[in-house]
């Protein structure tokens, strides 16, 4: 039993020993991810339905050269690609906050240990060890987890240019 719990023990102690922001950090990765699945799964499953609509709502007008047909034409590209990019710049704001909670973390856990030389002095190395960990734990979380969200995002962001080009392509004015 204790060997199935083997890895949550583990995280446990990782969250114990980083510090609040560390918490923050495992906070802000499930928000994260949570968009990155919902992107993923998005852009598996509604994307080519979305595409065709928008180019078949654009292929179903007679006018397609007044000056109307171009702002329509506008309209529907701008929407198209608003709900192709979703909560793109959502991933993109997590993915620059991470490091920066990461150096939160670090400025804490230096706190700790200068509280603790200020206190005890430089003798007590166990407790001085312990926020030298807390420093160094939450950015190397922060860190990670910007690592981590920064292909999926520039990989959505590839979607999203290629997509919207090509609705642009082939909702040519007339």
């Amino acid at each position: 039993m204790l060997d199935e719990l083997g890895p949550l023990l583990d995280i446990r102690r990782f969250l114990e020993a980083g510090g609040p922001v560390v918490k923050i950090l495992l906070a802000v990765a499930v928000v994260m991810w949570w968009m990155i699945l919902e992107r993923a799964l998005f852009y598996r499953r509604e994307l080519p339905s979305l595409v065709a609509g928008a180019i078949a709502q654009w292929e179903a007008r007679t006018d397609k050269s007044s000056w109307y047909a171009e702002k329509q034409r506008r309209r529907v590209l701008a929407e198209t690609e608003r709900r192709i990019r979703g909560p793109l710049p959502a991933i993109r704001a997590f993915v620059a906050v991470c490091p920066l909670l990461g150096l939160l973390g670090t400025v804490t856990g230096m706190i700790q240990v200068f509280e603790v030389m200020a206190v005890l002095g430089t003798g007590n190395a166990r407790e001085m060890a312990a926020g030298v960990s807390a420093s160094t734990l939450p950015t190397l979380a922060g860190m990670v987890l910007a690592l981590s969200g920064m292909y999926p995002m520039q990989r959505f962001q590839h979607i999203v240019e290629r997509e919207t080009r090509h609705v642009r392509d082939r909702m040519t004015l007339q």
